[in-house]
């Protein structure tokens, strides 16, 4: 690794251990607010309520970080230690892949090549994949759909090879970009997510969904329920939380030590604009099954995302 443990490792400054979870107030400016759901176009915004964390529906198990983008840090829930993220690690292989070769919506971008080594991994048992065939060609739109949507392992790392030539030189490159991202609590050692070696945190992960979800393209991807992907055919989403009202993504994890993960966003209206409220949940029954953990993960997001939209809702219209 390029960065040494201590700096990887190393508290924020004890912001988060000053967090105050009551009803608090915050003045939104009326400029553009590039954190907004819409792209930063907002007009005259009043005062955003940000709901008292006491009455926040946090799940029991784990630990969860929310956040309504552009009006103050995360809410917590739990002791925010690294643990296994199994799967989300490929939202950081996107965003380092989107930042080095960007696209814009609708483009395809160029082809790549299947290698061998991805086609191999396809009938490895044991973890998730995509059926690549060597010497096929995919643009890079697909095969970041690929790994985004059925979270195919395979898939990431072809990805990871030919932006840099091998994953551990990309996996230099997710570090870095971790670490220009604040997320001092999170340690990047694949571009899957397979490597229980791979650790972070509720409030880390929030950091790089407010960045990612500012890519049209990302969000874009994951935000569909579906593709169809040539050679391949219909793919569908392992995020069953994109059937719920206002849910624009993001992306599951889930292993025998990370249980189950989940990253996710939702477009709420606040303050005269519409907002991201982002928020990621991690380490729900861990060390059981990854079937198990993917469903307590998705039943603590689905209870999170209804009752915290209800009560912004709430608040918007009592103003």
């Amino acid at each position: 690794m390029s960065l040494s443990p201590a700096r990887r490792h190393r508290v924020a400054g004890g912001a988060l251990a000053l967090l105050v979870l009551g009803i608090t107030t915050v003045v939104v400016e009326s400029a553009a607010d590039p954190s907004s759901a819409s792209g930063g176009r907002t007009t005259a915004a009043g005062p955003v309520s940000v709901l008292d964390g006491s009455t926040i529906p946090w799940p029991e198990d784990g630990q969860s970080a929310v956040e309504l983008v552009g009006t103050g840090a995360p809410e917590t829930r739990g002791e925010q230690r690294p643990v296994p993220i199994a799967s989300l690690a490929k939202v950081m292989t996107a965003h380092v892949i989107l930042k080095a070769h960007p696209l814009r919506p609708g483009e395809p971008g160029p082809l790549i090549e299947v290698d061998r080594q991805a086609a191999h991994e396809a009938g490895v048992g044991g973890e998730s994949t995509v059926p690549l065939q060597a010497g096929r060609t995919y643009s890079q739109r697909q095969l970041l759909e690929l790994t985004l949507i059925p979270s195919g392992n395979n898939a990431a790392r072809l990805l990871a090879r030919w932006d840099s030539g091998s994953q551990d030189a990309f996996v230099r490159k997710m570090e870095r970009t971790a670490d220009q991202l604040g997320m001092d609590r999170s340690t990047y050692t694949g571009a899957s997510g397979i490597e229980p070696t791979t650790t972070s945190t509720a409030v880390d992960q929030v950091k790089l969904a407010r960045e990612a979800m500012k890519d049209p393209v990302f969000r874009e991807i994951v935000a569909s329920r579906s593709v169809t992907v040539p050679d391949i055919g219909p793919i569908t989403n392992t995020n069953s939380l994109l059937d719920t009202p206002g849910v624009v993504g993001i992306k599951t994890g889930s292993s025998t030590p990370a249980g189950g993960n989940l990253l996710w966003a939702c477009e709420v209206p606040s303050g005269g604009t519409t907002r991201l409220l982002l928020g990621a949940v991690l380490h729900q029954r861990a060390n059981t099954t990854p079937s198990e953990g993917i469903q307590a993960a998705l039943e603590s997001g689905r209870r999170l995302i209804t009752g915290l939209r209800d009560r912004l809702s709430s608040a918007r219209t009592e103003r």
